[in-house]
């Protein structure tokens, strides 16, 4: 997707937690154009297109695989199953988890 937010910070939505990192996120389910969008600048969050539905965690899935694939690293929704707003956490520090989503810009 392409970068319409240059100006908002990452770590806006990034925390390190333990020996990994944190990443708050927004998603949205039944998407026809699947993908990583941008920081939305006022929820401070990672905008995740997905094709699933959000039913019988299918959407959830689809984000845990969808972010393991960019960071390379186990990435597991651990708040939010439930909600479009969900935080996941990246079995990787917090430098590469920033690397990974600016290296996609």
């Amino acid at each position: 997707m392409k970068q319409r937010f240059p100006d908002v910070d990452l770590t806006r939505c990034l925390r390190g937690s333990g020996e990994g990192t944190e990443l708050d996120v927004i998603v949205t389910p039944n998407s026809t154009t699947p993908g990583i969008g941008d920081v939305d600048p006022w929820r401070h969050r990672l905008v995740v297109k997905v094709r699933a539905p959000p039913e019988a965690g299918k959407a959830n899935d689809e984000v845990e695989e969808t972010l393991t694939s960019l960071f390379k690293a186990k990435a597991i929704v651990v708040r939010g199953h439930t909600q479009r707003m969900k935080v996941v956490h990246v079995d990787a520090p917090m430098p590469i988890v920033r690397s990974a989503l600016e290296g996609r810009r």
